[in-house]
């Protein structure tokens, strides 16, 4: 692959940063390891207090959350211009939490899950690395080179 010119460099989010675009998205993937195998999961969060919090059913998550293992989440998105993206990564660990006053603070921020079923328990992300970057979205004709018109 032909190597083209790039565009503004990327630029690293500040911790703040990263927060600020946390607080204004509201899906993100989170990513467990259950069984020596890789999962990563679509979920609705709130941010809350220096945490993340979302709400899970029974299942792998769960599971994963409840083994203690490091837990990944990843949220992204772009202008509404469509011509800067950013992305953040926060790592940490989670737990369950039981309190009903914890359900109600996220129900009052806006935490609802977007799929049916029971979603019966809340998980808090404590993240021990918050890290985001944002760049220019080039044209795909800046970086999927032209086909040799000479191949099928």
């Amino acid at each position: 692959m032909q190597s083209h010119t790039s565009g503004p460099e990327t630029e690293v989010l500040s911790v703040h940063d990263c927060w600020k675009y946390l607080r204004a998205a509201s899906v993100c993937r989170v990513a467990v390891v259950t069984g020596g195998e890789p999962e990563i999961f679509p979920v609705n969060y709130v941010p809350d207090n220096g945490t993340l919090v979302f709400r899970t059913g029974s299942g792998r998550k769960l599971d994963a959350v409840l083994a203690g293992g490091a837990i990944a989440l990843e949220a992204d998105g772009f202008n509404k211009y469509g011509t800067i993206a950013w992305s953040v990564v926060v790592k940490g660990t989670a737990a369950v939490v039981d309190s009903q006053e914890s359900f109600q603070e996220a129900a009052d921020a806006g935490l609802s899950p977007w799929e049916s079923g029971s979603k019966d328990h809340l998980v808090r992300v404590t993240p021990s690395e918050v890290t985001g970057r944002r760049f220019v979205i080039n044209p795909p004709s800046r970086w999927w080179p032209p086909l040799d018109s000479g191949q099928p």
